[in-house]
């Protein structure tokens, strides 16, 4: 119970505590309550809150709104109930902690529920609602980064005869179904050479256009190879086991020409090796035919092979 003569403020306005004119609207705000008079019950409670109510009334009014869609007042309501004790009514802290996250202040959410799990840590309510909070801090929705990414999307799917490309390269892009700017962010500089007619000059022009857009060949290579390795893991463990395929590319003793192929391309691993394709190493600079043939050689004394291209 709030002390007489202590001032209230409640919306703006400020009443001096009147404890039994408070108890007078308490009791009449829960005549009407129970009378099914939501409307004529908010009206007393609001009444006896601004005369200095105990913190029973305060949740009750601040159910009452809550349930009435008032939440703006509905949540200085729960703010003010469980400011008012130190031992604030267990769903009064969980409501405001649903108000709260509802809005998007997490952080005011779960120092609301950790009050309540700090006194009860197996309140279910309270468990089940920081699960939700905890997830929602992943689910923040940022509208400009959203734009930034309706904006990607558009550009990636921009057609590459938007751009002004030569002949060649157009010829060369059509031949591999090469069609939008994304198609070209999923494939490197050894896939394209390794086209027939597509040589250095072709390469630059399209490394430059891509420049220019911020982008750059074999930029969306990586979630690619992690599926393509992923796929080799689930198809092959059978004949390869996952010792196999995370064993370093050293064990397999090749020729200087050959490491250094690896290493151009970033590969570790066996299982690195077996998710490239060969088109990618003869894209290599003095790789040739009888490197291929070491390598494929050496997967297959492990029951693996290059990837094939799509």
């Amino acid at each position: 119970m709030i002390d007489e003569g202590l001032d209230t403020v409640i919306g703006g306005t400020v009443k001096t505590a009147d404890p039994s004119a408070a108890a007078e609207h308490a009791a009449r705000g829960a005549e009407l309550e129970a009378a099914g008079n939501r409307i004529g019950a908010i009206d007393a409670f609001r009444q006896a809150a601004e005369l200095g109510a105990d913190v029973h009334v305060l949740f009750r009014l601040a159910w009452l709104l809550d349930q009435h869609g008032e939440e703006d007042e509905a949540l200085t309501a729960y703010e003010r109930c469980c400011q008012t004790t130190d031992l604030p009514p267990v769903n009064a802290m969980i409501n405001l902690a649903v108000i709260y996250e509802d809005r998007g202040d997490i952080a005011s959410a779960q120092r609301c529920l950790r009050k309540v799990l700090d006194s009860d840590a197996n309140n279910s309510r309270a468990r089940l609602f920081m699960k939700d909070a905890l997830a929602s801090e992943d689910m923040y929705y940022d509208e400009e980064h959203d734009r930034n990414l309706a904006k990607r999307s558009a550009l990636l799917d921009t057609p590459v005869t938007d751009f002004e490309l030569s002949v060649r390269a157009r010829n060369c892009l059509k031949k591999m179904k090469i069609r939008t700017l994304g198609d070209l962010l999923k494939i490197s500089e050894a896939e394209l050479l390794s086209y027939k007619n597509f040589g250095e000059t072709s390469l630059v022009e399209i490394k430059n256009m891509l420049s220019s857009k911020g982008l750059r060949l074999g930029q969306g290579l990586e979630g690619r190879y992690s599926q393509a390795r992923k796929e080799i893991y689930d198809d092959l463990r059978g004949k390869a086991p996952d010792h196999v395929l995370n064993k370093p590319v050293s064990v397999l003793e090749l020729s200087v020409r050959a490491r250094k192929a690896l290493q151009q391309l970033g590969i570790q691993t066996i299982g690195d090796l077996a998710s490239r394709t060969e088109a990618e190493l003869m894209g290599v600079k003095n790789f040739g035919q009888t490197s291929l043939v070491e390598i494929t050689q050496k997967l297959n004394q492990f029951n693996l092979d290059l990837r094939a291209l799509d």
